[in-house]
């Protein structure tokens, strides 16, 4: 059976903009080698992150911080997809 209570509609469904896709970055680590490590870096070497595979990980558009999640991989699929599961987000109401 439907829903009778009608849900607000959002703002941004009114907005020629609200279907317009977005590029979001993943933060997962950052990594601080020297210059001459950098350098001597070659195929299969492993550059360590600061950050437990466990630990949170932040999500931009652009520079701007909009939440942070847990990595995990996507249930079913065969080729080991990950994906992320938001856990804060940011109050985004005065824009990006």
């Amino acid at each position: 059976m439907a829903d009778p209570t009608p849900q607000p509609e959002l703002e941004t469904d009114a907005s020629p903009f609200a279907r317009v896709p977005i590029e979001v970055t993943i933060s997962v680590g950052i990594a601080r080698p020297t210059i001459k490590e950098l350098l001597h870096l070659k195929q299969d070497d492993v550059l360590a992150l600061d950050k437990r595979i466990d630990d949170p990980v932040e999500l931009y558009v652009g520079d701007r911080l909009i939440a942070q999640g847990e990595l995990e991989e996507v249930e079913g699929d065969p080729n080991g997809q990950i994906a992320v599961r938001l856990t804060k987000l940011v109050d985004l109401k005065s824009g990006l």
